[in-house]
């Protein structure tokens, strides 16, 4: 569910017309509901009652500060992936208690910028960071608290790009080590064993995988706990996907979820932590444009939007679908038209979709992509010199621009000349 419905026949966020907003801030432009992102966070925390739980916000997914300030006043902590994501998570006033620090390649000044900072723990992907981290730590006279990622070359049945959990993806160790490891670990003094973590992909539809890893990581977890070690947190990661067309079975239900991780590991006694992104802000955004022309090609039309491949590069870089709406509410009985969707950018792959079918629209007629909330915003960029588009919020009745649209003056100051070429 998400809080963007007709009304009256215009597309509304929450209680805001888009048009409004597109009036003020200009096309194209990211919209975010904070009814939608509210909403979704309590599922998953209401899902994980059964036990002392934290739910970490995946902030690769979207990490505007208003966003992530939205999700910590609910009670979420963040998933963080690299340093700036760490000073974002910090600067909206979250405490590094509730600050997970996972990725593949953390840097030895990732590791003092967090174990300076406050962190709740380091998800540590392999022996050479687990070496580097140890000696961070012992530097500064501190320890830092661990979980080791484990691989358990489960197939998650996702896009190969977003797989992360079988045997040939760079991420975790492989089970089948994961005890010489933790001996390993245990072995450092700058480091402390607190737990396991898992991660096997996003954008999972069936709850088959996440039950094949899990009981895998229930087992490991009596192994590690056999050999000595003190396990008591699992991270069991995210990757719980979200339907992107309307017309798609819907995933698993955060509730369904919550029930598998109880079948799982419940009888644990572990503190559980899960970090999902796209179901928490995927439905809760829109990216918004316009229709600059409709184009007749030789036996195809083609609608070319203000919006681009560098403001929304899933379905360049995934093949991915978005739903593509009018914001205005077709009368009822029209007839659609098929369109390839392109924008203004000079390559082919800057197209949105092909013999889309949608209602007719025509220049300047406003268009939503639906469930661009996750991985749009913070994936764009300026090639072409198209600048960075704005992003905005919407609360109720209100809203406000979350982050501005530069201008070229602001986008051109930024490089910097040598004087010998002046």
């Amino acid at each position: 569910m998400d809080h963007f419905l007709y009304r009256n026949g215009v597309l509304h966020a929450e209680d805001v017309p888009i048009a409004d907003i597109a009036a003020t801030v200009g096309t194209p432009f990211y919209v975010y509901s904070t009814a939608t992102l509210t909403r979704h966070f309590t599922l998953f925390d209401e899902a994980l009652n059964f036990a002392d739980h934290l739910v970490c916000f995946a902030m690769k997914s979207a990490s505007n500060q208003a966003i992530l300030k939205v999700l910590a006043n609910a009670g979420a902590g963040m998933d963080v992936v690299s340093g700036g994501e760490y000073l974002r998570a910090k600067a909206a006033g979250v405490r590094g208690d509730k600050i997970v620090f996972s990725g593949v390649g953390k840097t030895a000044d990732e590791m003092r910028l967090a174990l300076e900072g406050g962190i709740r723990q380091f998800n540590v992907e392999s022996e050479p960071e687990m070496i580097v981290l140890d000696q961070v730590a012992q530097s500064l006279g501190v320890i830092a608290p661990i979980t080791v990622r484990v691989n358990p070359d489960v197939d998650a049945k996702t896009h190969a790009k977003i797989a992360t959990g079988k045997s040939e993806n760079k991420f975790g160790i492989p089970i089948s080590r994961a005890r010489e490891v933790y001996a390993m670990a245990a072995s450092l003094p700058g480091l402390k064993v607190i737990g396991i973590d898992v991660h096997i992909g996003s954008q999972l539809t069936d709850l088959a995988p996440f039950e094949a890893a899990y009981r895998k990581v229930a087992e490991l977890t009596e192994q590690l706990r056999a050999d000595g070690h003190e396990i008591k947190r699992l991270d069991l990661g995210g990757g719980l996907g979200i339907p992107y067309a309307r017309s798609n079975e819907a995933p698993p239900l955060p509730t369904d979820y919550g029930a598998l991780i109880e079948r799982t590991v419940g009888h644990l006694g572990c503190e559980i932590e899960i970090e999902p992104g796209r179901l928490i802000s995927g439905n809760a955004g829109l990216m918004v444009s316009k229709v600059i022309y409709v184009k007749s090609g030789e036996d195809r039309d083609f609608l070319i939007l203000d919006g681009a491949m560098n403001d929304l590069i899933r379905p360049a870089m995934y093949e991915a679908w978005h739903d593509i709406v009018p914001v205005v509410e077709p009368a009822p009985g029209a007839e659609p038209a098929k369109y390839d969707i392109v924008g203004p950018i000079c390559e082919s792959g800057d197209t949105f979709a092909k013999g889309r079918e949608m209602p007719a629209v025509g220049p300047d007629d406003l268009v939503a992509f639906r469930s661009a909330g996750a991985y749009g915003a913070v994936m764009s960029s300026e090639y072409n010199s198209r600048p960075l588009i704005p992003e905005v919020l919407v609360d109720g009745d209100q809203f406000a621009v979350i982050r501005p649209r530069p201008t070229y003056e602001e986008m051109i100051a930024r490089d910097t000349v040598p004087k010998w070429l002046d």
